[in-house]
């Protein structure tokens, strides 16, 4: 598998990484508060991360983990051809990424925090 460089937080990017961490949803609100501080197994994540053109709601650099929430914007079919092209760079990258519908957020996030614990198990 061809991989690409590994290019994180371009500065074009900036302003849009901004927005989106000051405009977050109500979901990501919630699972901010159950990710930061090292929270999770002692693993920094990062809000609203920048990789090559995509920016991931939350990422581990630690373990190369990416988490994406999805609410109604991603049930459109232009969203999801989107989201496949942004799954398939990052998989050729080696960062996976657990993704979410908003509503596991709202009554789950512990099952998310126990996903991310597999996935740190996971990691070699």
């Amino acid at each position: 598998m061809k991989q690409t460089p590994y290019i994180h937080n371009e500065r074009n990017q900036k302003i849009l990484r901004q927005t989106l961490s000051n405009n977050a949803t109500p979901a990501e609100a919630i699972l901010w508060r159950a990710l930061k501080g090292k929270q999770v197994e002692g693993l920094k994540f990062r809000r609203q991360f920048g990789i090559g053109p995509y920016v991931i709601d939350f990422y581990c650099p630690e373990i190369r983990l990416g988490i994406e929430l999805d609410g109604g914007v991603h049930k459109t079919s232009f969203t999801h051809e989107y989201d496949e092209m942004r799954s398939r760079f990052l998989a050729e990258n080696r960062i996976r990424v657990l993704r979410f519908d908003n509503e596991v957020v709202y009554n789950n996030v512990e099952g998310i925090i126990e996903a991310i614990k597999d996935a740190r198990s996971d990691h070699p």
